[in-house]
């Protein structure tokens, strides 16, 4: 079958390549999809750089999360299974014509859920809904996010929005002002306007906000953490310019705010099998009634691999860029 692989780490665009390699074969308890679409996330940028936490053996095939039809079964799996349509996540090898994904991690999708948005249900917004419960924000409350217009940007804020939880969503480009309002995202602001803290202060008002994500990095990091209340956290959770975390000590110290990290992987590993699927029917849900907005950002093929993970690292894209099988 035809899938993307790499034999060694490096930049995907240079390691990544189409090969023809042996259908798997389901052991007990697994399934075998044949791969309608699949996603492209940071997290598989990182895996094929060798950058992320999990480090594959090579040589190994991309990709995490993909739909899929159900055509062959394990031992022991309900054969009730075979020909559903689902999405499978945290799975290894997703980027192929078919994969191996264990049957109590498949959801099964109702038809109201197009494949484009079925195609990435499960990691960018299962970690955004999960981040959303970290903080242990009520009703009413405030969050700051930085990369408000990224992937999961855009999940937290319709997600925080279900929940009557305000946020307060931070661009860098002037012109993703426009695209987050047209979907209805509110407080939005860029951050190339001068006059961005002040604005920022009139939505908060005086009791700043309960909490704050960055996903950016860099001097931005001491500017949200201002806008922080007494007994604010501060909750790190990607680093999109690589650069170090700053902070104002007099704020840290004089309202004894919390700084903590969250990653996605360990929080769903740690988390019991009732939670998940407990989060992952108000995702179904809420996709089911066009409530969670899942784009593409375009369509390749597995013949595609460079093309598509150039596409992948372009600005302004307007969803995930997926892999066709």
């Amino acid at each position: 079958m035809k899938a993307i692989t790499y034999t060694r780490f490096g930049e995907p665009a240079d390691v990544l390549q189409t090969s023809d390699i042996p259908t798997p074969e389901p052991k007990a308890g697994e399934v075998r999809i044949a791969m309608k679409l699949s996603p492209i996330h940071n997290h598989d940028l990182w895996t094929a750089r060798g950058t992320y936490g999990y480090k594959p053996e090579l040589p190994a095939v991309g990709g995490t999360e993909a739909l899929g039809i159900i055509e062959a079964l394990g031992e022991g799996v309900d054969s009730a299974l075979l020909g559903k349509r689902v999405v499978a996540a945290g799975v290894h090898g997703a980027w192929a014509e078919q994969f191996i994904a264990p049957a109590a991690a498949v959801v099964p999708l109702p038809d109201a859920i197009p494949d484009a948005a079925g195609a990435q249900l499960v990691a960018m917004p299962i970690s955004a809904l999960a981040l959303l419960e970290y903080l242990k924000v009520s009703e009413g409350d405030f969050v700051v996010q930085t990369a408000a217009n990224g992937t999961v940007g855009k999940i937290f804020a319709e997600l925080a929005k279900s929940r009557r939880i305000r946020t307060l969503n931070l661009v860098r480009r002037a012109e993703a002002v426009a695209e987050l309002e047209e979907m209805g995202i509110d407080n939005v602001l860029t951050t190339s306007d001068p006059e961005w803290t002040a604005k920022a202060r009139d939505i908060l008002g005086k009791t700043g906000a309960q909490a704050a994500i960055d996903s950016v990095g860099g001097p931005i990091v001491a500017d949200i953490a201002d806008l922080l209340g007494t007994d604010g956290t501060l909750v790190v959770f990607g680093t999109a310019t690589g650069e170090p975390l700053q902070l104002r000590a007099g704020s840290v110290i004089s309202r004894h705010l919390t700084v903590k990290g969250f990653w996605g992987s360990r929080v769903m590993g740690e988390m019991e099998g009732s939670e998940k699927a407990r989060l992952i029917g108000e995702l179904v849900t809420l996709a089911a009634k066009g409530a969670l907005h899942l784009p593409s950002g375009g369509e390749f093929s597995l013949d595609e691999p460079v093309d598509a993970v150039k596409a992948s690292l372009t600005p302004g894209r307007s969803g995930k860029i997926l892999l066709r099988g």
